[in-house]
């Protein structure tokens, strides 16, 4: 799946745009501000990386973007496609020490800001620089074309607006830093081949945990997010969605449809179409769609509210 949108082109008025030079002036007199403090002036690499709600965005974002570029993450936990870019993402942004920062926004609980940017799916990444928001692309992405797409931001914030970053305290842990249990080797190599965008060899990783341990849950929801990216992988959205809308009993499609539905975080569009295409199928066409839903079902977990009402609508129209 490429991301759109990969462009450094086409700025948002958030509302509270500022002049370029306004902004350079700005940006060095936090610089001196910095200086004057000396080392106090120094932030810890987990002050990089933070979560941003509705109250807080115009001190965590607005007002930082006047000093170093800030990413925003948008995501929502409903989405495989946004557990494995997140990761990648933080990686990114920790490793420019202090030339970016990354705010990270669930939008099922920040619906306004989700409307402000004009947000369609997630997830999706933007940047603000200076109190200026620029859509940086859609989906998820190679950590080289992240790297490179920052490359780009960081060359903007400083030749446009004077932004140099951040003081990064290398002594400081970095995010998360405190001691967990060493992670199954097997497991590890899942979630690196998933970083990586290497959807078979992440799926072999989490069986080969499996195989050893069947009742690892999180490999058991990795692999099931593995086979999901790569059903969706090589998908032509436009296409599918088109061959669904122009032909409801066509299984195969609604069931792609479906997978492109959840993958986007469209949970409850995902489990209705296939409900409706258990209704109208049968035979063993029921029966794929019916398996297909509850392997959805398993992907958003079975506490998932969501998950409740649509087992209870399967069940009206099997039963």
């Amino acid at each position: 799946m490429q991301p759109r949108n990969m462009s450094m082109s086409g700025v948002v008025d958030l509302g509270a745009v500022k002049a370029a030079g306004e902004a350079k002036q700005k940006a060095e007199q936090a610089r001196r501000e910095q200086a004057a403090r000396g080392d106090a002036g120094a932030v810890a690499p987990s002050q990089l990386v933070f979560d941003v709600t509705e109250e807080t965005f115009e001190q965590q974002v607005l007002a930082q973007s006047d000093i170093v570029p800030v990413v925003i993450d948008f995501h929502t936990d409903r989405s495989p496609l946004c557990a494995e870019l997140s990761p990648v993402l933080e990686r990114a942004v920790l490793a420019l020490g202090g030339r970016l920062a990354l705010a990270r926004i669930d939008v099922d609980a920040n619906l306004e800001l989700l409307r402000q940017f004009g947000v369609q799916s997630v997830p999706a990444v933007y940047a603000v620089v200076a109190g200026q928001a620029m859509p940086l692309f859609q989906g998820v992405a190679p950590q080289e074309q992240i790297a490179e797409v920052f490359d780009q931001l960081i060359a903007v914030a400083e030749e446009r607006f004077g932004l140099t970053g951040l003081t990064v305290d290398g002594e400081a842990p970095p995010r998360e830093a405190a001691a967990e249990p060493p992670m199954d080797p097997a497991l590890a190599a899942g979630h690196e081949a998933l970083d990586q965008g290497d959807y078979a060899g992440a799926i072999q990783a989490y069986q080969n945990v499996l195989n050893d341990n069947p009742g690892d849950t999180e490999a058991k929801l990795a692999l099931a997010q593995a086979d999901l990216l790569l059903r969706v992988r090589d998908l032509d959205p436009a296409a599918v969605r088109q061959a669904a809308a122009a032909d409801p009993a066509d299984v195969d499609a609604q069931i792609s449809a479906a997978d492109l539905d959840l993958a986007g975080g469209h949970v409850e569009d995902a489990f209705g179409r296939l409900v409706d295409t258990v209704r109208r199928s049968a035979g063993e066409e029921r029966d794929r769609a019916r398996v297909r839903l509850l392997e959805l079902f398993e992907l958003v977990g079975s506490d998932d509210p969501r998950v409740s009402a649509a087992r209870g609508a399967l069940a009206r129209v099997l039963f």
